[in-house]
Formats: C-alpha cells, sequence, structure tokens
C-alpha cells in the first residue's frame, strides 16, 4: 500500500507540473539562474576591496 500511495502523489505532482508548464508562462529556471549568478559577480567586483599594494610587501 505505501508504494501506491507514494506514486499517486509522485504522479500527481509530475501531471500537475506539465499541466502547469504548458498552459502558463513559467519561466526557464536554468535562464534565472545564470541571469542571477551573473548580478552576483557584478556586484562582487563592484564592491570588492582593491587590492593594497603595501601588503605586498610583507
Amino acid at each position: 500500500m505505501g508504494i501506491v500511495r507514494s506514486s499517486f502523489s509522485f504522479l500527481t505532482g509530475t501531471v500537475c507540473g506539465i499541466y502547469i508548464a504548458q498552459n502558463y508562462n513559467v519561466p526557464n529556471i536554468n535562464t534565472l539562474a545564470h541571469y542571477a549568478l551573473s548580478k552576483a559577480k557584478e556586484l562582487e567586483k563592484k564592491y570588492r576591496k582593491p587590492k593594497s599594494t603595501d601588503d605586498d610587501h610583507l
């Protein structure tokens, strides 16, 4: 009985996900992740501490 119950919830979630993806404008997760990563890199470059030339002699 346990495998039937877990299979039912998995199949229901899969069918609902397919329906939503086909009928609604769902963003592509790869594109969204790539955009977020590029923005994070830009922020890191913008707010990174500049290297000090005095520390190089130590």
